[in-house]
């Protein structure tokens, strides 16, 4: 039976804290930021974490974590106004990484997801949409979020910039670091590239898609 995990003991107001959501044998809770950037450092494609991620959650078959999946404030988070009418800071997070384990079970990244969007829409309730990227190095156009019922906008080219390991966006080479949550400093060495992203869009609060300014789009059909 799939339920809320809250903690053994009581909190400061006197109520058990919420830290996850699913089954004894399937489910995701918060985890020390530490050891959730140090588990995608080790899995990640990207090989690095998003600093400005807040919410790490472990994703774990029976006892064993399996994967970790980490939100936080948007790459460019100034953009909501351009994505949502009048959204506020604070309104909208991203999915910022996300590894998860092969030969874990059926649909573990699209579980996963779904078990964390209803542990933040409980736990965050300031939280109304989520935004995340697939690009071409996932190897598809997003299908898992397709499977959690995201809404697609679109896709665009962005700029990256690789040392042939780590993948750094554009923002995060040449923006400040309080924009961009880490700055790299040796962009003349790194090779600039191109690919392709893919937005998808998790609207918590239905109102707020009436106010969205992108256009939705038909859901591409991913690599065969």
């Amino acid at each position: 039976m799939k339920q809320y995990i809250y903690s053994s003991q009581s909190s400061l107001w006197g109520e058990p804290e919420l830290l996850g959501f699913g089954s004894t044998e399937f489910y995701i809770k918060e985890i020390h930021r530490n050891l959730a950037n140090d588990i995608i450092v080790q899995n990640h494609y990207s090989k690095k974490y998003f600093n400005n991620s807040y919410i790490h959650l472990g994703v774990f078959n029976a006892q064993e974590i399996i994967g970790v999946l980490q939100y936080g404030h948007l790459l460019n988070n100034d953009s909501i106004k351009n994505i949502v009418n009048g959204a506020q800071k604070g309104e909208a997070i991203e999915l910022n990484r996300m590894w998860i384990a092969d030969n874990v079970g059926e649909y573990p990244e699209s579980r996963a997801i779904s078990y964390s969007l209803k542990y933040i829409r409980r736990k965050y309730p300031k939280i109304k949409w989520i935004q995340s990227f697939a690009d071409e190095r996932c190897g598809g156009f997003g299908i898992v979020y397709q499977a959690c019922s995201f809404d697609y906008y679109g896709e665009h080219l962005s700029t990256f910039y690789t040392d042939g390991d780590k993948f750094y966006h554009n923002i995060q080479v040449t923006a400040s670091r309080e924009k961009a949550g880490t700055q790299v400093q040796n962009k003349d060495e790194l090779e600039k590239i191109k690919l392709r992203q893919f937005r998808y869009i998790k609207f918590l609060d239905q109102r707020e898609k009436k106010k969205c300014l992108l256009k939705e789009q038909p859901y591409p059909k991913h690599y065969k």
